[in-house]
């Protein structure tokens, strides 16, 4: 096999492993109705109704003309991915989105020809948010104001409307885990990491394959000081393979009550179950179409603190690209919006710069 070829495969795989880590919640819920019968399905409703929260003040995008229906129309979904463990947030926590997101990503959907675009936005991406009137991390904009405040920073930053949200915590990994009876992983080297309490070294992972727990499990995607965050970010789609390998198999049938509940728990979305089924007519197209993209750009010090610029052209581009697959105009300039680069940008004077507290 030629290095190319190699390559193009590469991508290819990691272009699916990400699509079922953002879609594993909405499948695991719109598919669980054909899986044995009308408990599962009346179960995976009830799960969605509860994990359904409107975003307050914000009944569709400012950029849409009319409320826009799955069914029909072409729709943008944000994917939120918040570190939310008790520690780590303040007494309002999960459910008022004080947590920074580790992981941004923008699903826009074409009904038409049932084709998914993925643009994955670095979570340290300078962007204007207008929750709090200045440019900051653009992870920084769910600590202040919650999903409403990131679908209106990803707005900003690339033109495009907004339209659903999916957030998830990292409760979701321990959880599913459990509930599948644990996973197997290959542990590259011995790990001593923080638990979920982030009681330091309190799990220890010996080298070599084995079995983990969700604790474990999330003890070993977390862990990123012995090597990289791309070696990281590899641990965390190995283990969501494992999780999806899991599931697939003939024993962990009688699980699925269990794996609906553990997503519930930790997933909120503005979607209500019926446009969540919608989205069957993607995941049941044996030419679904998937293109992923990463935000380009570069890392710029400003002021001491560490951003994301992405290139501005890059953002005319990706704008236009998205624009064009939702079947909106053409890419107008935003004049409220000036460059990124502007030295003349007024920016968070606190950055919030304990790394340690992310994923």
């Amino acid at each position: 096999m030629d290095r190319k070829t190699y390559k193009k495969k590469a991508k290819a795989r990691r272009v699916r492993k990400r699509v079922l880590m953002i879609g594993l919640p909405l499948l695991l819920i719109a598919v669980s109705g054909l899986v044995y019968g009308g408990y599962l399905y009346t179960k995976a409703q009830n799960v969605a109704d509860d994990s359904f929260e409107a975003v307050e003040g914000r009944a569709q995008s400012d950029l849409r003309d009319k409320d826009v229906n799955p069914d029909v129309d072409n729709v943008s979904v944000l994917f939120l991915g918040v570190d939310g463990s008790d520690v780590r947030e303040s007494a309002e926590g999960f459910e008022n989105g004080t947590t920074r997101t580790d992981a941004i990503i923008l699903a826009t959907l074409n009904n038409d020809d049932k084709s998914v675009k993925l643009t994955s936005i670095p979570r340290d991406t300078l962007a204007y948010i207008p929750e709090v009137d200045y440019q900051d991390k653009i992870n920084h904009a769910h600590a202040f104001g919650g999903p409403r405040a990131s679908m209106e920073a990803v707005e900003e930053l690339l033109d495009i409307p907004v339209d659903y949200y999916v957030r998830m915590n990292f409760y979701a990994f321990m959880d599913v885990v459990d509930a599948l009876n644990g996973v197997e992983v290959d542990v590259p080297f011995n790990m001593y990491e923080m638990d979920s309490n982030d009681q330091k070294n309190a799990i220890y992972l010996p080298e070599g394959r084995q079995s983990v727990d969700g604790e474990e499990a999330l003890a070993f995607v977390r862990s990123r000081h012995m090597d990289s965050d791309i070696a990281r970010g590899e641990r965390q789609q190995e283990v969501i393979d494992a999780i999806l390998d899991k599931a697939k198999s003939a024993g962990s049938i009688n699980k699925y009550a269990d794996v609906i509940d553990a997503v519930g728990d930790n997933m909120k979305t503005n979607m209500r179950f019926s446009e969540m089924r919608s989205f069957m007519s993607y995941a049941m197209n044996s030419n679904l179409s998937v293109d992923m993209h990463t935000l380009e750009g570069e890392g710029v010090m400003l002021d001491g603190v560490y951003y994301y610029e992405a290139y501005e052209e890059e953002l005319e581009g990706v704008s236009e690209d998205l624009r064009q697959h939702l079947g909106l105009s053409s890419f107008v300039s935003n004049d409220d919006s000036s460059s990124l680069s502007d030295e003349n940008s007024d920016f968070s004077e606190t950055a919030q710069e304990d790394e340690d507290t992310e994923w």
